[in-house]
């Protein structure tokens, strides 16, 4: 007799009934129901430790997982991601690897924080190919080749409003200023900025939506008496697709993790705001891990520019051969008394023109060519691509 698949538990059940009866030799009963004496032996042992439950087939995977976390490791990095909830788990495993001196797999800190409900999934977005002058989506190679700028939507604490203005090294990744302001004017970015351009130097390009006061859909080439600064400054305006602020993705990413730990959570208005957000930053550069920089921290990153800022220019000296033209206060400049709108963004500023033929002109903003003023019709005719 051999087992059947159909009934086995029926056919061990039976073999340890007339084992019990003792009417046959051992050697004998394991014949009559065709298995070798080894297995015979491994199923009255079992039944002699387990009972019935026994004889019930039982998992081929072994016992013990010798690469299994210890129970430390594993209170640890659910400790961690508790205390950095925000956190993905790469930056957890970087960071656990930072402070315990010992390596950790990141599929084992992923399966630990599923396992707890403390993953999120992310959300890819889209790609976004706008090639206007202005809209070009520059990207950055090294630090301080692109800052991104915005404000983040505001909150309240004990009745005063935080609204933060940032800035943020795209390359590095590190946050370069977090400010609450009181008003989103021009006025107030130029201040922070020039404090930041005097620490850090300048960028080449800064990257921003199309929102006042970055950019105004009345100007020319959108541009701002803010943006128009930056220009002076050998700065390009590199600007999201209209109704895309993600593409500004950087800074948006940083926005959410501020929303998930600083928003609405600190009492005491808004300076106690701007002391924990103080704090918030020095973790996010130098403590926090980021993964689009191979899991090192902000700080480790960054450079100062080679830029340093000196200052506002009092006057723009341009080239033998450029005609410096004043643009008055109504946006307006002049060549023999014939008057061409340009924009009142630049109003002060001095602009260069450079003879194009048949009194028409090429007119720069520094070294920035703005567009084409034509003194025969008195019209300006901006460069939207070049």
């Amino acid at each position: 007799m051999s087992w059947r698949e159909s009934s086995i538990m029926d056919q061990r059940r039976e073999f340890i009934q007339q084992m019990l009866m003792r009417e046959k030799p051992f050697k004998q009963l394991c014949a009559d129901f065709g298995i070798s004496e080894k297995t015979g032996y491994k199923w009255k042992h079992r039944f002699e430790e387990e009972g019935e439950i026994g004889l019930y087939d039982q998992s081929r995977a072994p016992n013990t997982k010798p690469n299994a976390l210890s129970e430390d490791i594993i209170i640890c990095i659910v400790n961690l991601k508790i205390a950095h909830p925000t956190w993905g788990p790469k930056k957890i495993q970087a960071l656990y690897c930072r402070i315990k001196q010992e390596t950790v797999s990141l599929s084992s800190v992923k399966r630990i924080l599923d396992k707890v409900h403390l993953v999120k999934k992310q959300r890819v977005r889209k790609a976004d190919t706008d090639s206007s002058r202005l809209r070009r989506h520059i990207q950055a190679e090294q630090p301080n080749d692109v800052w991104a700028i915005d404000f983040k939507g505001w909150w309240m604490s004990d009745g005063e409003k935080c609204i933060p203005f940032n800035i943020r090294d795209v390359a590095s990744r590190k946050i370069l200023a977090a400010v609450l302001v009181e008003k989103m004017d021009s006025d107030t970015c130029r201040r922070i900025m020039t404090d930041t351009f005097r620490k850090y130097g300048l960028p080449k390009v800064i990257r921003s939506d199309n929102g006042i006061p970055f950019a105004s859909s009345h100007s020319i080439l959108s541009l701002t008496d803010l943006s128009a600064w930056w220009i002076t400054l050998g700065i390009t305006p590199d600007r999201t697709k209209k109704g895309t602020p993600g593409q500004n993705g950087s800074i948006e990413r940083m926005h959410r993790d501020m929303a998930n730990e600083i928003e609405g959570r600190i009492p005491g208005g808004r300076a106690a705001n701007q002391r924990a957000l103080d704090l918030w930053v020095n973790e996010y550069n130098s403590v926090r891990p980021n993964e689009a920089i191979g899991m090192k921290t902000p700080d480790e990153v960054y450079v100062l520019s080679d830029r340093k800022y000196k200052g506002d220019f009092d006057v723009i000296e341009y080239p033998p051969g450029y005609i410096p033209r004043k643009v008055f206060s109504s946006g307006e400049i002049s060549i023999d008394s014939v008057r061409v709108t340009i924009s009142s963004a630049l109003r002060g500023l001095t602009l260069g023109l450079v003879a194009n033929g048949d009194n028409t002109y090429l007119v720069y903003l520094a070294d920035f060519l703005l567009g084409t003023a034509d003194f025969n019709s008195c019209c300006f005719t901006p460069f939207e691509t070049v």
